[in-house]
């Protein structure tokens, strides 16, 4: 079960890799709501993938 569910997050973290955009240039606290959204989204998926 275990590795199933790091193989899901490992392929969406691929996809977000490609579709999502990078926000790590940005000053996380000037974020408007969406893309603390993404932010928050993509680290959810970084972590769980790792």
């Amino acid at each position: 079960m275990v590795f199933h569910k790091k193989y899901i997050f490992k392929v969406l973290a691929i996809i977000n890799k490609l579709v999502l955009p990078s926000l790590i240039s940005k000053d996380l606290s000037k974020l408007k709501g969406y893309e603390k959204l993404i932010f928050g989204y993509r680290y959810w998926i970084t972590k769980n993938s790792l």
